[in-house]
């Protein structure tokens, strides 16, 4: 490579001149050579320090609990088989549910403390099969207005710590609530 000649310093010293810097740092003194490069990167800047109300969040944010909608699974309670005599059953409303959970009138929140808590007691008891009462939206309105819980039951079901006890889930007929409402088949206990 090599070295500039006096007419070319010159020049160069003169578009250097006209360059405002990046930064809103004061420019440092330029070396003489244009090709000599520092041996050192800059320092990076240093940031305030974190005020107790910036903590108290931060700390807040990781003790957060998880969403509680959750997407919902590869594979569904609701494609389970169960034997022909149970569909037919659950189907023409001749099974009579071993326990009722009712979720008239909860939140989100809840819904998922009361069917956690529900499921929870009937795989206690030995109970087979559960009738959860969800609700649903009235007609003309759509899903996302209202009817959040049955929205939200299947992934909720998928991802609770008592998934493995669900056998299955199926749609109640309308002798107990219809759309409305879910048949949830235990597991017989081992």
């Amino acid at each position: 490579m090599r070295s500039l000649g006096p007419e070319e310093k010159a020049l160069w010293a003169k578009v250097v001149a006209t360059v405002e810097p990046l930064s809103r740092e004061p420019r440092k003194a330029a070396a003489s050579d244009p090709a000599q490069k520092p041996n050192r990167p800059p320092p990076p800047p240093r940031m305030p320090p974190k005020s107790e109300r910036q903590r108290a969040r931060a700390a807040a944010a990781v003790r957060r609990e998880p969403p509680l909608v959750v997407p919902p699974p590869v594979r569904t309670h609701q494609d389970a088989t169960l034997d022909g005599g149970w569909d037919k059953r659950l189907r023409q409303g001749k099974a009579a549910p071993d326990r009722v959970i009712d979720l008239h009138g909860h939140t989100l929140d809840h819904a998922w403390h009361a069917i956690d808590r529900g499921i929870e007691q009937a795989i206690r008891a030995g109970d087979r099969l559960v009738l959860l009462i969800t609700g649903h939206a009235p007609k003309g309105e759509p899903p996302i207005a209202r009817g959040k819980i049955r929205a939200a039951v299947e992934g909720w079901l998928s991802a609770s710590r008592h998934a493995d006890a669900i056998a299955a889930v199926r749609a109640a007929s309308p002798r107990h609530g219809g759309r409305g409402a879910l048949y949830l088949v235990l597991r017989r206990s081992r």
